[in-house]
């Protein structure tokens, strides 16, 4: 069972944002922000490469309810995910860093 599925099955603690039947969202444990949420579905999904249009479909609304609970939703904020080793993913599960709270600088 990968490090984000214990999370889910509440093996491990966490700090939850924001939580529904199919996704959750919790601080991230090494913030790089102000404000750093990792958002993950409850399915185990390894990475963006095996995500289905179903499931992005679903989890863009919660993603947003999110930004807008966390009220970083009219000020901005930055929505990444890394994929495979190249990309810098580290946990084998699909997940999605929000970062917020201050202006943030130019990555590209």
């Amino acid at each position: 069972m990968c490090l984000f599925c214990k999370i889910i099955s509440g093996d491990i603690p966490n700090k939850t944002v924001l939580e529904n039947e199919n996704f959750l969202a919790f601080e991230d444990i090494n913030p790089q922000a102000k404000i750093h949420v990792l958002i993950i579905p409850k399915v185990h999904i390894a990475s963006f490469n095996e995500m289905t249009s179903n499931i992005m479909q679903e989890m863009t609304p919660f993603i947003q309810e999110v930004a807008l609970t966390l009220g970083v939703k009219s000020d901005g904020y930055r929505l990444i995910t890394n994929i495979g080793s190249n990309g810098g993913q580290e946990v084998g599960h699909i997940h999605f860093h929000l970062l917020a709270g201050e202006k943030l600088g130019s990555i590209i």
